[in-house]
């Protein structure tokens, strides 16, 4: 075969692989992928083998089987990012990175602490220790998808490190204050227990944690950290050039109004639904998106 069709074959196989990741973006029906539209499209299909990579592990971890295969996928992961960095890649959602890594100086540790991330959710039932951890917890699933953006993002990293622990635990708080019930349903309990301990409630079963009438003191001390770290957000990007970091601005703005909606209903119905419609985040993302 001459090196022309190698060559050929080879970027079939990139464009062939970017499909895939944008793909997998598009029909997960996420908010993502129309803050991503905004970027330049080498920016636009490093974002989305980020996100792509962050679904397939995600997904590993939250679908029914067996905790030990799991662990075994996850751990393949490991082996495929390890594969990625000695530019060997193997997978299409790999394959997708291979480019932005090397365009952007993606750091491999980030990969690996989303999978470790990954690996916390992976087993029959999630306990939260203490805060300590559930900052652990937010750096791993959250904060390190943040540091990975940020380098596709351009922006220098001392100021992005800070906005990628200030947003990542925004945002990530908000998921956990805003999944209480549907956690709890799967036996996951993210609120630490040293914070539920210090509202008297001393339990592991989850049921008797959603039914216990301090909970919503919990949630609303937890709410508040949330409340500071989107402070602290907001504080960062003001330093920045807004315009280089339009995605971020915009997810932030789409999660603070489910925050928002959140600390309306107060924690009084745990089981009830709070989101913001696909109209309500498009128009966040053309309200953001379109700022000088």
């Amino acid at each position: 075969m001459s090196g022309e069709n190698v060559h050929d074959q080879v970027m079939v196989s990139g464009v062939a692989a970017a499909a895939h990741a944008e793909a997998m973006v598009r029909t997960a029906g996420t908010s993502f992928y129309w803050a991503m539209r905004l970027l330049p499209i080498h920016k636009r299909r490093a974002m989305f083998a980020i996100y792509a990579f962050c679904r397939e592990v995600d997904d590993i971890a939250d679908e029914v089987g067996e905790t030990a295969d799991k662990h075994k996928r996850l751990s393949d992961w490991r082996e495929e990012v390890e594969r990625l960095y000695a530019g060997k890649a193997s997978t299409p959602i790999s394959v997708a990175l291979s480019g932005p890594m090397l365009a952007f100086g993606l750091n491999k540790r980030d990969l690996l602490d989303v999978i470790d991330g990954m690996e916390m959710d992976a087993g029959e039932r999630v306990r939260i220790a203490d805060s300590q951890e559930l900052d652990l917890y937010c750096d791993r699933v959250a904060c390190a998808v943040g540091r990975l953006s940020n380098r596709v993002f351009g922006i220098d990293e001392e100021t992005g490190d800070i906005i990628a622990n200030a947003l990542g635990q925004a945002l990530q708080l908000t998921n956990i204050l805003r999944d209480v019930a549907e956690d709890a349903e799967r036996d996951r309990m993210y609120l630490p227990r040293d914070l539920l301990g210090r509202h008297g409630i001393d339990t592991d079963d989850v049921a008797e944690v959603l039914a216990h009438p301090n909970l919503r003191d919990v949630c609303l001390e937890l709410a508040d950290i949330c409340q500071q770290r989107f402070t602290e957000a907001d504080a960062a990007l003001a330093e920045c050039n807004r315009r280089q970091m339009r995605p971020a601005i915009i997810m932030m703005e789409i999660y603070r109004r489910i925050f928002q909606r959140l600390q309306k209903q107060g924690w009084r119905d745990f089981k009830k639904p709070v989101a913001i419609s696909k109209l309500h985040k498009l128009w966040v993302a053309l309200r953001y998106g379109l700022m000088p």
